[in-house]
């Protein structure tokens, strides 16, 4: 097949290949920037959310371990006297007791009013020590309750302390117990987030109350430098580079126990890591993505340029075949003609044959042949007879086919018309061991149709459902059920059912498209039921159908009545 010039397709290529790279490709990478900056957006506040909810979950807990502490020296202090505290066994049975509730509980004292070490029950010797200018006595003396900072103090170990004060008969004395620093550490350090989150306390002046994982012992200065002289309300989240330069996503809150800030902090390349491997994704989709539409739009450019060239060619083509059309029409007419002037010489044969018989047969009565001869005439006499009515024929249909049959409506009995049909398909439906049932109401109007073009509609139908009945049934099981009878709004109901295979949803949409076809190749064109519907329609009827696969088929035709009148009786079955 020759191809036109490709010179004149250039231009509307190159259109059509930037057109539909452009198109696609715009919304493309407009839905991807919209769902980053979404993803972006929704990946920052759920981490900066998961932050705050961590952090204050780890606040209430801290100060809880605090608050169950004092509450535990608190209980010792307003249960026992000073008599009692002071009292040796007594002293150790409380502080047994009291390390049965916690391990965080390193020793227990008690001080008199004047800050001297009156008892002790701990790993060190420190009954007579004077307290008495040390800080967390003064203010334990002045606030009644104390939580010390990390300190040192006489046994040069960091520790930290909880004081209590109590006042009775004139009479002050403190109860006083070191926490174990490597359990509160524990406590502190139990978060986990991603790699690199951590959690650590500092006190006012940014030193660490616990050590830090990624780098910082206790009592060392804070090197970020994040914290704050006055406490803050709630949570606080912010993002800033670190003393090593790393950038970190920061969460900050103020214990209530004690003027501690409690600190989680995570780099941000950890935190937000999801949003590099979707960044990346992102990367690798568009590069994939624009590619693809590329390489598609080529190929889709390439094919509809060589369906417009084939197309052209084809136009080409029709065109002289219109031309060779004109010819046949042409030749078809002059057919026509032919068998028209060879019909009047055939029909002064048949008279001439008539005539010879009548000869023939007064000669044989006056007996002037013999009877060898009469034999021999009659063979020929019947032979003539016989190619002049095949030549008769023949001619008769040629000129049936060459005249123009118009559509003429006119007034058709429904129940004779559908005997007449049925009668025509009773013997191939009678061989696949088909049931053909029929329900005529005798209510039902004429119809006012083309019979001719109704006979091609229905003909069809039950060609289809004998088909599809074979399908599922083979040569036994099948029934082709017709019903009619009186519709709403003076028009006629006929309804052709089968059992056969049925036909799927995807399949029932497409049923009356032109070219569309479910048989195998070579034994349907599509077009049988296309043009079925294209006559009723013109009819002014409609045709609807009803499936389910393994089940059967229904066709429905409503056409309009003839006002020719109705007979009312009984529905009738056969």
């Amino acid at each position: 097949m020759a191809f036109p010039e490709k010179d004149q397709y250039t231009g509307m290529r190159r259109m059509i290949l930037f057109c539909m790279i452009l198109v696609p490709l715009i919304p493309f990478i407009a839905v991807l920037a919209i769902g980053y900056y979404h993803f972006k957006t929704s990946i920052e506040t759920s981490t900066l959310a998961t932050m705050n909810r961590i952090v204050e979950d780890h606040r209430q807990m801290i100060d809880g371990f605090l608050k169950e502490r004092r509450g535990d020296l608190g209980f010792i202090l307003n249960t026992n006297s000073y008599v009692d505290l002071t009292e040796p066994e007594r002293f150790y049975a409380l502080f047994a007791q009291l390390q049965r509730y916690s391990n965080a509980f390193v020793d227990l004292g008690v001080f008199d009013q004047d800050g001297i070490h009156v008892m002790y029950q701990g790993p060190y010797r420190l009954v007579g020590i004077d307290y008495g200018k040390e800080e967390w006595f003064r203010h334990v003396l002045s606030e009644g309750y104390y939580i010390s900072d990390i300190f040192l103090g006489f046994r040069r170990i960091p520790h930290f302390v909880i004081a209590l004060k109590r006042e009775e008969s004139g009479k002050t004395w403190v109860i006083r117990a070191t926490i174990d620093t490597y359990v509160f550490n524990e406590l502190v350090e139990k978060v986990r987030i991603g790699k690199t989150g951590e959690a650590y306390i500092l006190n006012t002046e940014g030193v660490f109350q616990t050590a830090r994982r990624s780098g910082g012992s206790l009592l060392a200065k804070d090197p970020d430098d994040v914290h704050e002289s006055k406490p803050h309300q709630g949570v606080r989240t912010f993002i800033r580079k670190d003393a090593r330069g790393d950038e970190c996503v920061f969460a900050t809150t103020w214990l209530q126990e004690k003027g501690w800030m409690l600190v989680v902090r995570q780099e941000t390349a950890d935190a937000l890591k999801a949003l590099r491997s979707a960044t990346f994704m992102i990367v690798v989709i568009m590069i994939l993505g624009g590619v693809t539409i590329a390489i598609l739009a080529y190929t889709v450019t390439r094919q509809i340029i060589r369906r417009m060239q084939r197309m052209d060619v084809e136009k080409q083509q029709l065109g002289k075949q219109l031309v060779r059309a004109t010819r046949l029409a042409e030749l078809g007419q002059m057919a026509a003609g032919f068998a028209h002037e060879i019909n009047n010489p055939l029909q002064i044969m048949k008279s001439d044959r008539a005539l010879m018989e009548m000869i023939f047969s007064d000669l044989k009565k006056r007996g002037d042949v013999r009877e060898e001869d009469v034999k021999d005439l009659e063979e020929t006499l019947d032979q003539l007879k016989l190619q002049i009515e095949r030549c008769s024929k023949i001619t008769q249909a040629i000129l049936e086919f060459g005249r123009k049959s118009e559509p003429t409506k006119q007034d058709v009995d429904v129940g004779e018309f559908i005997s007449h049909l049925t009668s025509m398909i009773a013997e191939k439906a009678s061989v696949q061991g088909i049931r053909v049932k029929k329900e005529i109401s005798e209510q039902t109007p004429l119809l006012r149709a083309d019979p001719a073009q109704l006979q091609q509609v229905f003909l069809n139908l039950f060609n289809n459902a004998i088909d599809a009945i074979t399908e599922r049934h083979g040569c036994e099981g099948g029934e082709l059920s017709i019903q009619a009878g009186p519709d709403t709004d003076e028009r006629v109901r006929i309804s052709v059912r089968d059992n056969g295979a049925g036909i799927s949803p995807d399949n029932l949409k497409k049923i009356f498209a032109p070219f569309f076809t479910t048989k195998p190749p070579g034994k349907g064109t599509g077009l049988g039921l296309y043009v079925c519907f294209g006559i009723i329609e013109g009819m002014g009827g409609n045709m609807e159908v009803e499936s389910q696969r393994g089940v059967g088929t229904t066709f429905i035709v409503h056409l309009p009545a003839s006002r020719a009148g109705q007979t009312e009786c009984e529905p009738k079955e056969s």
